[in-house]
């Protein structure tokens, strides 16, 4: 069941998604707006899961601000 709270979080969240690049923001969109593994994160945009991995770290800190 979605809150008005999670809506609230999504919302803000998206705001800083938003900032990233394409590929950062597809990745991200893909893991933890639509629950995908890194495994089929990969598999459809068609790089390595070691690479999902390191963009959607990077993606992460630039989220966090650091």
């Amino acid at each position: 069941m979605l809150t008005v709270a999670h809506g609230w979080r999504n919302n803000t969240m998206m705001a800083y998604v938003e900032k990233l690049s394409e590929r950062e923001k597809l990745i991200i969109t893909l893991r933890f707006f639509r629950g995908r593994t890194q495994t089929e994160v990969a598999d459809e945009v068609g790089i390595s899961q070691a690479q999902v991995s390191r963009l959607e770290k990077g993606a992460i800190s630039k989220i966090k601000g650091k």
